[in-house]
C-alpha cells in the first residue's frame, strides 16, 4: 500500500511538473530532463510511469479535462435566462481556473499544439459545452429571435480561447473584470431587452 501511494504521488508530481514545463515552453521544445528534474525524480523514474513525452502530455490533458468538467458541472441558476446566465457563470469560472491552475492552462495549450497528432482536446470540449448550452437557451426562447446560436457560439468560444492564450502572458486577460466587460458588451445583443435586467455579467457564483 505504501509503495502504491508513493507511486501515485510520483505520478501526480510528474503530471504537475510536465504541466508547468509545457506552460512555459512549447511541447516540441520541452525536455524530459526538465520535467523529471522539476518533479525531483530521475529520467528513469519518469519513464517507469510514462513511456515518452507524448504519453505524459496525454496524461496532462486527461487531468486538465477532469478539471474543465468540474468547472462546467454547475447547476442551472434561477431566472428567466438561466442557460445564458449559466454560460456567463461558467465563463467567469473558467477564466478564474485558468489563471490559478497550471494543469488546466497546460491542457488548453496542448490542444493548440500543431505538431502533435490531431485529437479532441480541451478547446474542442469547451466548444461542445458552449454549443449545447446555447442550443438549450435557444430552445427556451432566451435568445433574441434575430440571433443565431451558432454566431453566439463562435463569439464566446473565440473570446474564451483568446483570453486563455493572452492570459498566458498577461493574467489581466483572465481577470473577472475583463470577462465582465466582454459580457456587458455581448449580452444586450444576445437576449431580449425584457430579460436583460435579470442577468449579471459578473456572474452569480464565482467559486
Amino acid at each position: 500500500m505504501v509503495k502504491q501511494e508513493r507511486a501515485a504521488r510520483t505520478r501526480e508530481a510528474l503530471i504537475r511538473s510536465a504541466a508547468e514545463v509545457f506552460d512555459q515552453e512549447a511541447f516540441s521544445t520541452a525536455s524530459i530532463s526538465a520535467i523529471s528534474s522539476l518533479a525531483g525524480v530521475s529520467n528513469g523514474a519518469l519513464h517507469f510511469h510514462f513511456a515518452n513525452k507524448a504519453v505524459l502530455a496525454e496524461a496532462v490533458e486527461e487531468e486538465a479535462l477532469a478539471r474543465l468538467l468540474a468547472v462546467t458541472d454547475r447547476a442551472l441558476p434561477s431566472g428567466a435566462s438561466r442557460h445564458v446566465q449559466l454560460l456567463v457563470d461558467v465563463t467567469q469560472g473558467l477564466a478564474a481556473a485558468l489563471c490559478a491552475d497550471v494543469v488546466l492552462r497546460a491542457g488548453f495549450a496542448l490542444s493548440g499544439e500543431l505538431n502533435r497528432p490531431r485529437r479532441a482536446g480541451l478547446r474542442d470540449r469547451w466548444r461542445l459545452w458552449v454549443h449545447e448550452t446555447l442550443r438549450r437557451a435557444e430552445e427556451e426562447g432566451e435568445l433574441r429571435p434575430t440571433v443565431s446560436a451558432g454566431d453566439v457560439e463562435t463569439a464566446v468560444v473565440a473570446a474564451a480561447v483568446g483570453f486563455e492564450v493572452l492570459g498566458g502572458r498577461d493574467p489581466a486577460w483572465l481577470s473577472a473584470s475583463t470577462v465582465t466587460r466582454f459580457w456587458r458588451l455581448l449580452l444586450p445583443t444576445l437576449v431580449p431587452a425584457v430579460r436583460l435586467g435579470g442577468l449579471r455579467a459578473e456572474g452569480t457564483r464565482l467559486t
